[in-house]
């Protein structure tokens, strides 16, 4: 797994070659500038009503009345650091929801993009066909709905395991594997639908090559720093990592 976790953090540099030797930056820009307004936009409201929710919590369980009467400087880092262990999976929980919104959406434009890519590495023109976009971009769709719907329920088992002190500290990094390893599922599976691959077979074929989803998801992350990219380099970097892979 580690070295497919390598190959798909090489296709990102790869990526970022590929877009500017065959000018695909208008590819990036737009939907990129769409993704960044919506993204900031969530996160603010999100990031208010998560604190809002985990001191409704605290209200209604009762903790800082009891931290106040116990005095304990041990107790009392436990709970801030559980709190801010719930904060954090409640904003990846959020995360997830926006993910999936955002590859039901861009589904078509995801499509045709990797397409685009994968017609330029055979060295061959590309032909825009709706029929064949609105076929895998409906896959997508039903993709994204089934990864969404098992992401949830690990989450919502996570959310649970953060209230615990010390176990819970490390739901975050659980969370983020699994945000990772589901983005790159749906990303990689634009370039299985044209090789043919059932929805069954695209699932277990990720499954069998995690290190594929988890570090184009885990880069995908990454890339927040500068929103615009993210998106349609994840797509052209799996792109070019499934066709690394299939050539191996």
């Amino acid at each position: 797994m580690l070295k497919e976790i390598v190959i798909a953090f090489q296709s990102f540099e790869d990526a970022r070659i590929f877009i500017r030797r065959n000018r695909l930056f208008r590819w990036i820009l737009l939907p990129g500038l769409v993704y960044s307004v919506l993204f900031i936009t969530g996160m603010i409201f999100f990031w208010q009503s998560s604190n809002e929710v985990v001191s409704w919590m605290s209200q209604q369980l009762g903790v800082e009345n009891w931290l106040q009467k116990e005095r304990s400087e041990w107790l009392s880092f436990f709970f801030v650091m559980s709190g801010m262990m719930l904060r954090l999976v409640l904003v990846l929980f959020y995360f997830s929801l926006f993910k999936y919104v955002i590859l039901i959406i861009g589904s078509p434009l995801f499509t045709y993009l990797s397409e685009k890519t994968e017609a330029i590495i055979d060295g061959r023109e590309h032909q825009f066909v709706w029929a064949d976009i609105k076929k895998d971009a409906a896959r997508g769709v039903r993709l994204a709905l089934r990864n969404a719907g098992w992401q949830s329920v690990y989450l919502l088992a996570l959310l649970l395991l953060s209230l615990i002190p010390f176990a819970g500290w490390v739901t975050p990094v659980i969370a983020l594997f699994l945000e990772s390893y589901y983005f790159g599922v749906s990303m990689l599976d634009y370039s299985l639908a044209r090789n043919e691959f059932t929805l069954s077979q695209s699932i277990a074929f990720t499954g069998r090559h995690k290190g594929l989803s988890i570090g184009n998801g885990f880069l995908f992350y990454a890339m927040h720093i500068l929103l615009v990219l993210a998106p349609a380099y994840a797509v052209i970097a799996a792109t070019l990592s499934v066709h690394h892979v299939k050539n191996r």
